[in-house]
């Protein structure tokens, strides 16, 4: 899945569910990934265990 090599993608709803499964295998296939979602906690504790960037955000 080199299509995603190096890009940048945000998702949104990040640190749980289907957007967590999403930001692991993104960053497992080389993409450079930032999280949000409305949970800081979660969200930074999951984005320091991929090696992604967080940002709290509610959309």
């Amino acid at each position: 899945m080199n299509r995603v090599k190096n890009k940048v993608i945000v998702v949104t709803g990040a640190a749980s569910g289907l957007g967590l499964a999403d930001t692991r295998i993104l960053a497992r296939e080389g993409a450079r990934v930032v999280m949000t979602d409305i949970d800081p906690e979660a969200g930074q504790a999951h984005a320091d265990d991929i090696g992604a960037t967080f940002i709290t955000q509610d959309v």
